[in-house]
């Protein structure tokens, strides 16, 4: 079983293949869980919405994005988009 260290990167890893094209810089990892008995890791990555913190010379806002992945194999199943109020 993928610790919670494995299962980060693998999420981190799969964003990136997914978004290599748009230079995903400054990804932050922001909350897991492990659910549903240990079988699944939820892992929430955020990273700043492009151009908007260019303007101020900060990151700005960011976006958010849930990967749940199996934790006994490291595939990672599904990604979302994870809204926070």
């Amino acid at each position: 079983m993928l610790d919670v260290r494995e299962a980060a990167k693998r999420a981190s890893e799969y964003f990136a293949a997914l978004y290599s094209n748009d230079n995903p810089a400054k990804l932050r990892l922001e909350e897991v869980e492990l659910i549903e008995d240990g079988q699944f890791w939820l892992i929430t990555l955020s990273y700043p919405r492009a151009g908007l913190g260019e303007l101020f010379g900060t990151d700005g806002p960011r976006e958010y994005k849930v990967f749940k992945i199996q934790a006994d194999t490291g595939e990672v199943k599904s990604m979302k988009i994870r809204k926070v109020s």
